[in-house]
């Protein structure tokens, strides 16, 4: 065999390979879109043989491409995941006040849950150590406004680290109380109603933070006045401790 008859070859091998990797990646998202679509009609109560029934495949070609029934989990928790963080981080860049943001970012989490009860249920449900979970989310959603509470603290001249035990303060009670709040098998309360008192409550939490440190903030103030440097800020010695 000549080099250029061999290097022919092993390119369409390598064509060949990549093609197949392709299929097999594509093949494997279908699986996980339809083990979110059966997770949303029967709710945690799923197996790899109702995956397969919904595709319309023996279940051994379902196990060739997502393996055991843990895999299958975590690879749906994932993509859960990502189908919530989608729609939620986008509602943190509010432009609106900041109350406006809030009571949209807090409308947004309840809306989701309200459309995805069964998505919402698995997600929190007990997750081996490590695997995609609710706690993954309020990372992402914690984190993001760390950046932002960061950002803006260093504008008014205060320790931006103080803005991470803030954000993950308020996702914890967001989290506490939805938890609590969907564990009543007849929930008291509606929608609305939770979306009101986490408000407030979250709200709260901005404003007594922003006193103590002297931060000229309030609850109608805008989200982009906010995160542009202020000639009006109190110096450091006259803040609040």
């Amino acid at each position: 065999m000549t080099a250029p008859s061999a290097h022919a070859d092993q390119t369409a091998a390598d064509g060949r390979a990549t093609r197949w990797h392709g299929h097999k990646e594509r093949r494997r998202a279908e699986m996980i879109d339809a083990a979110i679509e059966v997770i949303e009609e029967h709710g945690l109560e799923i197996s790899v043989q109702l995956i397969a029934e919904h595709l319309a495949l023996p279940r051994p070609v379902v196990y060739r491409h997502v393996g055991g029934r843990a895999e299958l989990d975590a690879l749906s928790r994932q993509r859960i995941l990502e189908l919530l963080l989608a729609e939620l981080l986008p509602a943190l860049q509010s432009e609106g006040s900041l109350k406006e943001a809030v009571r949209g970012a807090i409308g947004t989490y309840l809306g989701w849950i309200e459309r995805h009860p069964n998505l919402h249920r698995f997600l929190g449900d007990a997750a081996p150590q490590g695997a995609p979970s609710l706690s993954g989310a309020g990372r992402a959603v914690g984190g993001q406004l760390a950046d932002i509470f960061a950002a803006t603290l260093a504008r008014f001249g205060i320790d931006p680290a103080r803005g991470r035990p803030m954000a993950f303060g308020m996702v914890g009670l967001v989290d506490g109380v939805v938890a609590s709040w969907r564990a009543e098998s007849e929930p008291v309360l509606t929608t609305e109603q939770v979306q009101g008192i986490l408000t407030e409550s979250v709200l709260s939490l901005f404003e007594g933070n922003a006193r103590s440190l002297g931060v000229p903030l309030q609850r109608d103030s805008l989200i982009a006045d906010l995160l542009i440097a202020p000639d009006a800020a109190p110096p450091p010695g006259e803040r609040l401790r």
